[in-house]
């Protein structure tokens, strides 16, 4: 007998829908697995051998063939085990195949007939919704994650007996509940605030633009000035995630398995701040089954690479086109991805290996020393870097000073402010911050005020600016008028997105 059961696969983050096709026929007895598998997708057979007899069916020897289609895409993961146990006992008659037709199931079997979860269902989920299933039936720890996705019933599964028992059940309350769809909460809750820091008006200013335009940051100063953790509160000052950023970001650590125990829509902005040693692969994504890196995992949110210099060339590079077009590529001869990558990059770094240049009384780095140091750094990834700040040492004054500093709440409302700024301006453009502007929308959106024309024309050529450094300072300085309330960009509002691009002249040339 023949049945067919849905399930779903992950295409990069993205689900595909993948058909369980199941005969059962007389002949010897056989238990073969078809489709272009992977390795754990085949021993899925010994899984569903094994789950099936322990939750108490005993089936009659039979040859069973299980095709995965489409058989031209690569199945991995271990997500089509309750499918394929489902696809079975529906050829034996034991599942009306009604029950089926509609509905999408997803689950790892255990060895005892249990359902264990796996990653990547909220954006399976997300899939069927679209192709129009009505009902998915995932593992019961999985619940929440797929009942984010609206329009679908999402059935939460424990065991393999109970599935049996719902499915057969002429009352449906018996056995098994659906889950409610979750609410997005809007409070945000850190363990840091700006409240806490010290000093550092410069750097303290710079981090407040960059968020208010999602600018990228340098910053640069010696060890123990504040830079990491200056980055460790920029996220306290960005304004929560909308409804539609928070489903993108949790598809990406749903398909990864990172998201947190007991969440099920992550609400606040990422922050990755990877370890020096990241491969190229594990910071855009790759690998030989491409899967998203930490850029994509800071999506919406901040990528925080602490001493830059020491991060291998390779994986700075690779940078460079996805902070250019804010996504990442990556193509197979079987099939291209595409992962999100629209993200604030910030950066720490000392000005020598010692950290203390041009301090003479304390670096004893020599000139060529320091040149190569700061060399491994390139130009075109620092063009890149719209603000680059320099973190002077904090004094003793700083330390003892009674004064409060503002704290992210304060902070975070001049940056919705900014933000509303820019959504009102770039309505249905696709573009939703100052620092996505292309040429084309600098040159309508950035408008001088004379003086500041004056002022622009005598760095540019003083400074040697490029085109891409020029529209930069720009964006810049559109986002400081943004958080000022000012339509056109004044003269002082361009000598300090000058300033921002002083330090790489400093250090660089």
């Amino acid at each position: 007998m023949y049945s067919k059961v849905n399930t779903m696969a992950i295409l990069g983050i993205d689900g595909m829908s993948v058909s369980a096709e199941v005969d059962v026929s007389s002949g010897l007895p056989e238990f073969s697995l078809v489709g272009y598998l992977s390795s754990e997708v085949k021993e899925a057979r010994e899984r569903v051998k094994i789950s099936l007899k322990n939750s108490g069916f005993r089936l009659e020897p039979r040859r069973i063939t299980v095709n995965l289609a489409p058989a031209d895409v690569r199945k991995e993961g271990t997500g089509f085990d309750l499918a394929i146990a489902v696809g079975i006992l529906a050829s034996y008659g034991l599942i009306p195949s009604d029950a089926l037709k509609s509905a999408v199931f997803l689950g790892e079997l255990g060895l005892d007939g249990h359902v264990c979860p796996v990653p990547g269902v909220l954006p399976m989920t997300l899939a069927a919704v679209e192709r129009g299933f009505r009902a998915c039936y995932v593992p019961d720890a999985n619940r929440e994650e797929a009942a984010v996705a609206t329009g679908i019933r999402v059935i939460g599964v424990s065991t393999l007996e109970t599935l049996v028992a719902f499915l057969n059940a002429e009352d449906e309350t018996e056995a098994l509940s659906a889950s409610v769809p979750i609410e997005i909460s809007g409070e945000e809750i850190y363990d840091v605030d700006f409240s806490e820091v010290n000093g550092q008006e410069t750097m303290r200013r710079a981090a407040e633009v960059a968020a208010a335009g999602m600018h990228n940051l340098l910053m640069m100063g010696t060890p123990g000035s504040g830079k990491t953790m200056i980055a460790r509160r920029i996220p306290t000052i960005l304004p929560e995630l909308t409804r539609e950023e928070s489903l993108e970001v949790t598809r990406v650590y749903s398909v990864c398995g990172q998201l947190p125990p007991g969440c099920s829509l992550m609400w606040t902005r990422p922050f990755r701040a990877p370890h020096h040693t990241v491969s190229a692969a594990a910071l855009v994504g790759g690998g030989q089954r491409p899967r998203p890196g930490e850029i994509s995992l800071a999506h919406r949110g901040v990528l925080f690479l602490d001493e830059l210099p020491e991060f291998s060339r390779t994986a700075l590079e690779a940078l460079r086109q996805p902070l250019e077009d804010r996504m990442v590529m990556i193509a197979r001869v079987t099939a291209s991805y595409r992962f999100p990558a629209d993200i604030m990059l910030c950066a720490a770094m000392n000005p020598c290996r010692c950290g203390y240049y041009p301090d003479r009384s304390r670096c004893r780095c020599s000139e060529e020393e320091v040149r190569r140091y700061m060399g491994r750094i390139s130009r075109p990834l620092l063009d890149r870097m719209d603000i680059c700040v320099e973190a002077p040492p904090v004094g003793y004054a700083d330390m003892k000073a009674n004064d409060r500093s503002e704290s992210s709440a304060e902070i975070r409302e001049r940056v919705k402010e900014a933000w509303e700024r820019q959504q009102r301006r770039f309505q249905n453009s696709g573009i939703f911050f100052n620092s996505q502007m292309t040429g084309r929308e600098v040159k309508h959106f950035c408008r001088m005020e004379v003086d500041a024309e004056e002022l622009m024309e005598q760095f540019f050529g003083q400074m040697k600016l490029s085109a891409r450094a020029y529209h930069k300072v720009l964006k810049v300085a559109r986002t400081i008028a943004d958080l000022a309330g000012t339509e056109k960009i004044c003269a002082d509002q361009v000598s300090e997105a000058l300033a921002y691009r002083h330090l790489d002249r400093k250090f660089w040339e």
